[in-house]
């Protein structure tokens, strides 16, 4: 069952009906109060003010005003930083339709900004003077990039004074959020003004956002738990937030708890690697030096939590001040615009254990405390305001049974307007109805989980999308670069899934080899390849590289990849293995 347990009604989400009249009001309100501070390397390099974001998003926004911009696409090209932020915004204060953006490392592929410029047919690329001048080879290279027009706004002149207010309402499209799907078919979420006001309602209050909060983010500004759940949450709150560049973070860990530690921050989060990533690479001697009792809310969220890891972070840093019931497990997806589902402030994450043999089945079955044919599962909190939660089996499309796992089912004012310009695909994922009722119309998620208590268990995915450190990948991306870096590997005869290790998802790669290399195959040359080509494309490590036998990859009787029969294959070892590089 779904439970209701509060209405989250704040001021905001009644005083505003865009993000323009917010920040509007907290440039006349509190025009000199900070509202983002950001630090590199530790050391404070720039900040803005509330007032000085609203007149360089009005100077920006007035640039693209006289281009007659309004209703277009801008491509958001930024390192994290100050930049972005009034770039963002400038795009609100003209009408223009945001499109946040990985920019791409040099010597590194563009096939996916590619593919999101052609998408969203983008006019025109904001960006920083330091970035085009670094990529401006590469930008010209890209014919769907040079045709459009560049602005580089941390050197724009334009006068402020001539902007207009822009004729947008809470039901104009503010930005497209772009999911980490294929390369050659990216989806752009539509999110509406009044989308985000709902969710930032929702997230001030779960979070139990004051007027003495403080935040430390690290996530990217251009994924939605860094725009939304970091940059736009505080500015909807007016409380300060200290941005930080992710690089910053995975170099050295240790900056980000001592940012909090600095700044006396009571939220800060991301994924649940990133807490891993704190246990296993801080040392004792620098643990000493923190203070992290100020932290209130640790939101965890964007990929699986695990029990383990609340557990060995809240152990490792309880000596600096951090409290378990800190932790806030919490799920959504940009297709909510964020945020599902939270826990209630300042109470420890809620575990529930079930055995898993039975999990495997789509069965939930309770067990008191662990054991070796349990597993134990974070609860990702409960159903706010008027939004509701349904499990419903993805086949039958009838609600499942309280003791069922099934697929999770959204509806409510966060969810966002569908994707752009894919009715087909809007259809099939924004407007699910229960077969049998006739309920909705729902957002079908493509998680598994169920309902305990009202709490929310989120189990796994049904699509083999695979998610390592926060980020999202499709199999058949990475299996493509793979059947490419060496002529021996078949076209479409691999497969790419993940695996648990030590707590960490880490990447496994099944390929074959085509018949007339199997005699004089140089295994350890298309090894190397297969793990440089991932890593130079798209950063990740792979756990395990095993080169199969031709003809011997599980396939549908229409020839799709059976990832899951894959996956099973390796971990039972039944593979018909000729190689396997194993880290």
């Amino acid at each position: 069952m779904t439970t209701n347990i509060l209405n989250p009604s704040p001021s905001h989400a009644n005083r505003f009906s865009t993000l323009v009249n917010l920040l509007s009001d907290r440039a006349q309100n509190q025009s000199d109060d900070k509202g983002y501070i950001f630090i590199q390397g530790g050391e404070e390099i720039g900040s803005l003010t509330y007032g000085q974001l609203h007149l360089k998003a009005k100077a920006i926004a007035a640039k693209m005003q006289s281009l007659k911009l309004a209703g277009e696409r801008a491509l958001l090209l930024y390192q994290p930083g100050l930049d972005f932020i009034a770039a963002f915004f400038g795009c609100l204060y003209a009408g223009v339709i945001a499109v946040p953006a990985n920019p791409p490392r040099k010597n590194r592929s563009f096939s996916r900004l590619q593919a999101i410029t052609a998408d969203a047919q983008a006019k025109v690329v904001l960006t920083e003077t330091g970035l085009l001048e670094s990529r401006k080879q590469c930008f010209e290279e890209n014919l769907e990039l040079a045709e459009l027009t560049w602005l580089a706004t941390d050197e724009l002149n334009s006068d402020a004074s001539s902007w207009q207010q822009p004729e947008i309402d809470s039901e104009s499209l503010a930005f497209l959020q772009y999911t980490s799907g294929s390369t050659g078919n990216p989806k752009g979420v539509v999110v509406s003004h009044g989308n985000l006001l709902h969710n930032l309602a929702l997230i001030h209050k779960c979070f139990g956002h004051t007027v003495n909060s403080k935040g430390v983010i690290w996530l990217p500004p251009y994924h939605d738990m860094g725009l939304i759940g970091g940059i736009l949450q505080f500015i909807y709150g007016g409380i300060p937030l200290v941005l930080m560049s992710p690089v910053d973070f995975i170099q050295k860990p240790i900056r980000w708890l001592q940012a909090i530690s600095r700044y006396k921050a009571t939220t800060s989060g991301g994924p649940n690697f990133a807490y891993d990533l704190c246990v296993n690479k801080i040392k004792p001697e620098q643990i000493a030096s923190l203070d992290l009792s100020s932290w209130e809310v640790a939101f965890n969220g964007a990929e699986l939590v695990r029990a383990q890891t609340l557990e060995r972070f809240a152990q490792t840093f309880a000596d600096c001040g951090f409290r378990k019931q800190a932790f806030y497990p919490c799920y959504g997806m940009a297709e909510t615009t964020l945020f599902v589902s939270g826990g209630l402030k300042a109470e420890p994450p809620i575990i529930r254990f079930v055995q898993e043999t039975e999990l495997l089945q789509n069965r939930v079955v309770l067990r008191d405390k662990i054991s070796v044919d349990s597993k134990g599962i974070v609860s990702c909190g409960r159903n706010w305001s008027e939004q509701k939660i349904k499990i419903v089996n993805p086949e039958s499309l009838i609600k499942c049974g309280a003791q069922e796992v099934g697929e999770i089912w959204v509806d409510g004012e966060s969810v966002a307007q569908g994707y752009w310009q894919k009715p087909e695909q809007t259809q099939e994922t924004f407007n699910a109805y229960l077969a049998d009722t006739r309920e909705g119309p729902f957002l079908r998620t493509g998680d598994l989980g169920f309902l305990q208590d009202g709490e929310l268990f989120v189990t796994g995915r049904i699509k083999d999308l695979i998610i390592i450190r926060g980020q999202n990948h499709y199999p058949q991306d990475i299996e493509s670069t793979v059947q490419q870096c060496h002529p021996a590997l078949r076209p479409d005869c691999g497969a790419a899934f993940s695996v648990e290790v030590k707590d960490e998802e880490r990447l496994v790669i099944v390929q074959e080899v085509e018949r007339n290399y199997l005699r004089d195959l140089d295994v350890q040359k298309v090894i190397g390849n297969v793990n440089e080509a991932v890593t130079a494309q798209y950063g990740l490590q792979v756990y395990a590289t095993v080169l199969v036998k031709t003809g011997s990859i599980p396939k549908t009787s229409s020839g799709k990849i059976q990832h899951y029969a894959c996956r099973t294959a390796f971990l039972n070892g039944s593979l018909n293995v000729l190689e396997q590089s194993e880290g």
